[in-house]
């Protein structure tokens, strides 16, 4: 059983209240815009990290983390990737990716908004877990914490804190 926290958008943000609501997770999932290798950095040696960059990451993210991030996590598969979409309206790069490793949770950031959605045409759990950064369009910063045990994933929470 292992407790997850997916995070996207942080752009350079990585404060208490985001790690108060992480703290007790045994590794951090970030879905790009990152900000920096340093934040990037902050973040793993707080938690175990994996990532993928994102649009505003630059070349040396791009040099440290892929576009797509696939891997299992207990009997759960994982794709990830910054600008994937959601059901019905996946990017097209992401819908390669889903149609051919066929993951049961796809992980996409880029739209600033939280949005989870079962999607029963590949049988997958699509989660963006919004913006947790304090750059963007967004009002609310927003984060997912979730329990994967063996193939069930359960105990969805968010969080949601003022930008401002």
């Amino acid at each position: 059983m292992k407790r997850i926290g997916i995070i996207s958008d942080t752009h350079g943000t990585f404060d208490e209240p985001l790690r108060n609501f992480l703290r007790d997770v045994d590794e951090i999932w970030h879905a790009g815009d990152i900000g920096s290798l340093d934040l990037a950095d902050e973040i793993a040696a707080f938690k175990p990290l994996r990532a993928v960059w994102g649009n505003i990451d630059g070349g040396m993210a791009r040099r440290v983390y892929e576009e797509f991030c696939y891997f299992r996590c207990e009997e759960v598969t994982v794709l990830m990737t910054h600008i994937g979409g959601y059901p019905r309206r996946y990017a097209p790069r992401a819908l390669q990716r889903i149609q051919s490793a066929r993951p049961k949770l796809f992980i996409a950031g880029h739209s600033h908004i939280l949005k989870v959605q079962f999607d029963p045409v590949y049988q997958l759990l699509a989660v963006n877990p919004g913006a947790a950064g304090l750059y963007g369009f967004h009002k609310v910063r927003t984060a997912i914490r979730l329990t994967i045990d063996g193939a069930d994933m359960r105990d969805m929470e968010i969080l949601e804190l003022p930008r401002g």
